[in-house]
């Protein structure tokens, strides 16, 4: 194994690493987010309030762990287009060696052998191209945490059919006014819904 396939190697396995870490911050996220329909179950809304921060922090922290491994692992590709090249190149060699004896004899079917070889290595250096491509798209960017926080904490509280007291306490308060349907009216409805 030569130097650079030991490259690819580690480069491979750290984004791997980095992409457990991932899925680690990811699973802390979801245990904050639990945490946070508790606390506002129990009517605890500036502990539910931590929680959101934490769960925004962990949601941050596995975006950026992803990003990483997403960057290691288009280098990785770049390595892997290197290590692909280079054994291109030997074969390569060895075609044109065999082209330069089929050219002395022009022997016509061996050139289109070999031109057929030839266009196969070509085509392998372009998925190894295209996959580099494929590994190097951008990510999206995060909005600003505390519109995260608010936003996640009305998810959960949807979620779970709470109501954000502190968000508005006047709501909770007031009273709607309903006026009063007579009896007979009632009454009436009824039998006209049955019928």
């Amino acid at each position: 194994m030569s130097g650079l396939e030991k490259s690819l190697f580690q480069l491979k396995f750290t984004a791997k690493s980095l992409q457990r870490q991932a899925a680690k911050a990811n699973k802390e996220e979801i245990a904050e987010k639990n945490k946070i329909k508790k606390a506002m179950q129990q009517g605890n809304n500036d502990i539910a309030r931590l929680y959101a921060q934490n769960a925004i922090r962990k949601n941050n922290e596995r975006l950026n762990l992803l990003r990483l491994a997403s960057r290691i692992d288009a280098v990785a590709s770049r390595v892997q287009t290197a290590v692909t090249m280079r054994q291109v190149s030997g074969s390569m060699a060895q075609v044109v060696r065999g082209m330069d004896g089929a050219m002395k004899n022009m022997d016509l079917e061996k050139i289109s052998i070999i031109m057929d070889k030839f266009e196969r290595q070509f085509e392998d250096v372009d998925v190894a191209t295209q996959y580099y491509e494929n590994a190097t798209s951008s990510a999206t960017a995060v909005g600003t945490p505390q519109e995260d926080v608010d936003r996640l904490m009305g998810q959960i509280a949807d979620e779970a059919g709470l109501e954000m007291q502190h968000e508005m306490p006047a709501a909770a308060t007031q009273k709607i006014a309903v006026a009063p349907v007579e009896e007979d009216e009632l009454g009436e409805r009824l039998r006209a819904l049955r019928s």
